[in-house]
């Protein structure tokens, strides 16, 4: 006896409900970026590509249409280019003229970047390593396109440092300490509170291409937590680390507010309806949660809400 199987799409129901995203993710490519007369960048990149669907399509062709994603990433990978998220508006921008059922097109790509430095105190050459971040959207009004970065720091917590200065200001006063030279101690020495590894992204957003070179806005994130860390250290260097970052205590909102306040001071030349994108992560040491702040707003509001 013969069973015959279903007609798979005379079966669904007639659609009526769009979508908005539907895509493929996990797409490797390599990447090159020209850097003039500085080493060019390589990356193996992380590609998730989606368009929309409108209510009278049952869905995208997933089979036939990885051919045209692979199409489409392969042209827009194959030349050098001179920035990231270009590379991700010039597959967005492909992506669409390739769909004539739809209306938007977008691109989300992620990469790690390496970069050589040398350790804080010791001198030694080391290598930091950085997640880059960058997509594009199209639509008929035309292509935004976001890049920026993901760093690792350290950060201190002010509350825990707090108590600890406490007990030691009981403890000199016990000793006989004046006040004067415990509070020129406790200056100089800052006390213990636990540290968290902190995770920073910084993203701008913008018509076309964000004015930000990659390399400052990595900067810029780097310098939001109370210290930097380093992949390879010394004992001086891990000493520099521990004091700077018990010197520059913060609470995760702390450091979203001095990643804002930096890039106002470092970023002036960006147009107001720019968007940037701030966010951090704390991985805690002695809680089983995280903690976790972020910010996305226009240049023009942030310029006006540090004015205030």
């Amino acid at each position: 006896m013969s069973h015959q199987l279903p007609d798979v799409q005379a079966s669904r129901p007639d659609v009526s409900v769009g979508l908005s995203q539907v895509g493929v993710t996990g797409v490797e490519k390599l990447v090159k970026i020209d850097r003039g007369a500085d080493r060019p960048w390589v990356f193996m990149a992380d590609f998730s590509v989606f368009v929309d669907l409108p209510g009278e399509r049952k869905g995208i062709d997933m089979s036939r249409n990885m051919e045209v994603i692979d199409e489409v990433l392969e042209a827009a990978t194959r030349e050098e280019a001179y920035r990231i998220e270009d590379v991700c508006g010039d597959a967005a921008d492909r992506l669409l003229e390739k769909h004539d059922y739809t209306t938007t097109a977008e691109i989300e790509m992620t990469a790690e970047l390496a970069t050589r430095e040398d350790t804080p105190a010791s001198g030694r050459e080391t290598q930091s390593t950085f997640t880059v971040v960058a997509s594009a959207v199209a639509d008929e009004e035309g292509t935004r396109e976001e890049i920026g970065a993901e760093v690792t720091g350290m950060t201190v917590c002010p509350c825990s440092q707090g108590m600890s200065e406490s007990r030691a200001r009981d403890k000199l006063d016990e000793l006989g300490v004046d006040d004067e030279t415990a509070e020129a101690f406790l200056d100089a020495v800052p006390q213990p509170g636990h540290s968290q590894r902190g995770h920073a992204t910084l993203t701008f957003t913008a018509e076309g291409a964000p004015e930000v070179d990659l390399l400052d806005v990595i900067e810029t994130a780097r310098d939001s937590m109370s210290a930097r860390i380093y992949n390879y250290a010394k004992r001086p260097d891990e000493d520099h680390m521990t004091y700077e970052a018990h010197a520059d205590a913060k609470f995760v909102e702390d450091c979203v507010r001095t990643m804002a306040e930096d890039v106002v001071a470092a970023y002036d030349h960006l147009d107001d309806d720019v968007v940037v994108h701030m966010k951090q992560s704390n991985d805690e040491s002695i809680h089983q949660h995280n903690a976790h702040a972020e910010r996305e707003i226009t240049m023009g509001t942030l310029r006006d809400e540090l004015d205030r």
